[in-house]
């Protein structure tokens, strides 16, 4: 069958270009000229350069992937939703993707790993393209914790400096300087908001992009609240004060939930890693005794 053979060359031959391009020396750009002629040295040649080949050869593989309109959305959104906002960030995402696939796809068709099955390929090159998309989803919901741990403290600040007399403006901007070291996701989330205001959207169309691009129910929540209180006139200081006691016993509550689960959660170890070593422990020395007495009065009966 020289179907596999083939396809093993293909991705090879692939993999072997993409190395020889990420280690062949780049350009000097002119930006990095003119750096060199100010005295400015900000990147180290070594570990950068390599990076940064690294990084363009992804680039390259991501440019040439096929794309889909309805694929690029979703996979923007949850870029955006994981923190990552730079332009190149999709295509970088689609060359990683092509490229964990095509390395799967090469490694199980190595005839002295698998014997060449073709099945085990696929499957291993699907689960290559599948692979990052899981991670992009992880750092997204790791991210969208954080935010919705970080709300309620946003808010008692945003109470305290409206109350202090602060319009809403530049109190979401002080809730951002104030954050920055502490809750650095929702602070730099509250500064996007604030640049788009200085920018000229209005307030309602910035909170709503805000909702969306986090996509954190709280923070929705939180936005209707504010789009609410300024359409119909009502107190902020007031509307923030009730919002931020209802966060605030919403993680109360989620920690009750979590610390209630972690029974159950604690079952599997439990049985599968911590039973066996106590079972080998207490019931092994006596299991040892009883063949060492067992088994020649056994064959002692033959």
């Amino acid at each position: 069958m020289l179907l596999l053979p083939i396809l093993a060359f293909i991705c090879a031959s692939l993999l072997v270009a993409a190395a020889a391009i990420a280690l062949s020396p780049r350009s000097v750009t002119i930006g990095e000229r003119l750096d060199e002629i100010a005295g400015v040295h900000q990147k180290t040649p070594d570990q950068s350069r390599f990076s940064k080949a690294f990084v363009d050869t992804f680039l390259r593989i991501g440019r040439a992937a096929p794309k889909s309109v309805s694929e690029v959305g979703k996979l923007r959104a949850k870029l955006v939703a994981a923190g990552y906002r730079s332009e190149q960030a999709l295509i970088l995402f689609l060359g990683i993707r092509l490229g964990c696939a095509l390395l799967f796809f090469g490694i199980t068709s190595m005839p002295f790993l698998l014997r060449g099955n073709v099945l085990i390929s696929v499957v291993a090159a699907a689960i290559g393209y599948l692979l990052p998309s899981m991670v992009l989803g992880r750092l997204a919901k790791r991210r969208q914790h954080r935010l919705r741990l970080s709300l309620p403290d946003a808010l008692d600040l945003m109470v305290v400096s409206v109350e202090a007399g602060l319009g809403l403006d530049q109190a979401i901007l002080r809730v951002a300087e104030e954050l920055m070291m502490v809750h650095p996701e929702l602070s730099e989330e509250l500064r996007l908001v604030n640049l788009e205001l200085r920018a000229g959207t209005a307030r309602a169309d910035a909170l709503r992009n805000l909702a969306d691009r986090t996509q954190v129910d709280d923070l929705s929540s939180f936005v209707t609240m504010l789009v609410q209180t300024d359409k119909f006139g009502t107190s902020v200081a007031q509307s923030l004060r009730v919002h931020s006691d209802t966060s605030r016993t919403k993680r109360r509550q989620r920690a009750e939930e979590a610390a209630a689960k972690t029974g159950a959660k604690m079952v599997f170890p439990l049985v599968f890693c911590i039973f066996p070593a106590i079972w080998v422990v207490t019931i092994g020395p006596a299991a040892i005794k009883f063949i060492q007495v067992l088994v020649p009065l056994a064959q002692g009966q033959r």
